[in-house]
């Protein structure tokens, strides 16, 4: 008989639904009959025992938060009688867990652009990098002129990566401004920038340049527009040619898996999304870190509920004390905005099935897989450890997939439950958690998680999966960038003047 739901861990007080319930339906679970008591779609919650008002609810095996009112076994759980537990800032004491990865290292490579610092790319393009928003038209129109000119033969693409920074903003904002443009200026999947300046802008491009440390002078480039005597549309094209000339000569060549980097990332999460698609991409970064390659888990608001998970992994007390800073910041906030901290799940979530924040992270929270957290990054750091990382950025989708890049991410793997179509500035993989979604946008997504519940086993779809990502780091183009959906979005807390 096909399997209709699944209960996650033995501890759990609900069982979830894979397909549409109506009302009257059984479910033998524990040597029991539970009847329904309301219709429940899929990806839904159903309680399996009898709870009081006030008790918790487990699934995944932790609280999702408790009950609002007196429930009975056979109860649809969701938002309206599910209320989270989170509140403020919380202690933490740091009781490490150790759990060994047993991962043969399989030795894999993939095509990448071997870059004279060491890291290497996935792509091979030319970016132009606004040091302010005052020439984001003068960005486009450069971007636009080269592709004509060149057809981006040779390499891979063009872009502009415009935004709305770069002055009127003050301290911490201004910080993030200028260290994720630095971020995307050296990123290995440049194979020429423009930094393209105005001249009086906050973020001056002689001490951004600073900023950028000992980079490839052949492959970085500046032009401020105010210092150009007449057309610096001509201006940047000519540095734009000489870039396209040094770029276009860059071959792809075989490079070990060690060296990527995937950034882990959820958005428009459902039901399915803790039983599918999240797992999947857990085991496919367990398996990375394996091979001696990094990934990084990010959307500190959706770690709550789940973020003492993460603390004990942590290698040492110094990473469990960065994690517990890095989540109780964010706490803190949330808090001074006068907003409080389990306020979270979208409509499209509660929709799809996920009543709390708590049920969120402890879906989100397992793209990380098993593996050690080996690091912990602020929110515009550059990578400089190998393994599971950690990074602080909320869980906006376009700000924390810009976030992961900026890291020094070469492919962000998106994991969705409700579709979306964007992008960031590097191949941002959609993986589908239910094969609806699947069948219905085709043209968003990359691979469907969605066949573990059509009867292929993890052991089956792992192997295809690590494939698929690999096959995308070797050149083959992800959905976002087929549809040419690529754009970048920095994270703002104070004041604009």
């Amino acid at each position: 008989m096909e399997q209709t739901f699944i209960k996650i861990n033995p501890a759990d007080t609900v069982v979830v639904c894979l397909q549409q319930k109506s009302k009257g339906d059984t479910i033998e679970i524990d040597g029991k009959t539970v009847i329904l008591n309301q219709d429940t779609p899929a990806g839904h919650k159903v309680l399996i025992t009898d709870t009081p008002e006030g008790a918790d609810i487990i699934k995944y095996g932790y609280p999702i938060g408790h009950a609002c009112k007196p429930l009975k076994a056979g109860d649809w759980v969701n938002e309206n009688n599910l209320k989270t537990n989170l509140s403020g800032t919380l202690e933490y004491t740091y009781n490490p867990v150790k759990e060994t990865l047993d991962i043969k290292d399989e030795k894999r490579t993939f095509k990448g652009y071997m870059r004279k610092n060491g890291e290497v790319g996935t792509r091979n393009e030319i970016w132009i990098v606004p040091t302010v928003g005052c020439v984001n038209g003068i960005a486009e129109k450069l971007a636009g002129k080269l592709r004509h000119e060149t057809g981006c033969e040779g390499i891979d693409d063009i872009y502009a990566w415009h935004h709305n920074y770069g002055c009127s903003q003050l301290s911490g904002d201004h910080e993030n401004t200028r260290n994720v443009l630095r971020d995307i200026a050296l990123h290995p999947n440049a194979g020429g920038v423009l930094v393209l300046g105005l001249g009086c802008e906050n973020n001056q491009p002689e001490l951004f340049e600073q900023l950028l440390g000992d980079y490839d002078k052949e492959r970085i480039k500046f032009l401020v527009t105010q210092k150009v005597d007449g057309d610096e549309i001509e201006a940047g094209m000519d540095i734009l040619r000489s870039l396209y000339a040094t770029a276009k000569e860059d071959k792809r060549e075989d490079v070990s898996v060690s060296k990527l980097r995937v950034g882990l990332k959820c958005g428009g999460s459902d039901g399915f999304s803790g039983i599918t698609a999240n797992p999947l991409v857990g085991e496919f970064s367990d398996w990375l870190v394996a091979q001696g390659g990094t990934s990084i888990l990010t959307e500190v608001p959706e770690m709550f509920g789940a973020e003492t998970i993460l603390m004990n992994r942590c290698e040492t007390a110094e990473l469990f004390g960065k994690t517990v800073s890095m989540v109780n910041d964010f706490k803190e906030y949330f808090l001074s905005h006068g907003e409080p901290v389990g306020e979270n799940p979208s409509p499209g979530n509660k929709a799809g099935g996920i009543s709390t924040l708590e049920d969120k992270a402890l879906g989100c929270t397992q793209k990380c897989g098993r593996a050690p957290v080996s690091g912990v990054l602020k929110y515009g750091e550059r990578l400089d450890t190998n393994g599971l990382n950690l990074l602080s950025a909320p869980g906006n989708d376009l700000v924390a997939s810009t976030a992961l890049a900026s890291a020094g991410c070469q492919i962000v793997l998106f994991t969705t439950g409700r579709g979306t179509p964007f992008g960031t500035f590097v191949p941002t993989m959609k993986i589908a958690t239910n094969p609806t979604l699947a069948a219905r946008k085709p043209n968003w997504i990359d691979f469907s998680a969605g066949q573990l519940i059509e009867g292929k086993t993890m052991q089956e779809l792992v192997p295809e999966f690590i494939d698929k990502i690999l096959a995308v780091a070797s050149g083959e183009k992800a959905r976002n960038e087929i549809n040419d959906y690529r754009e970048i979005a920095i994270f703002k807390n104070g004041v604009t003047l």
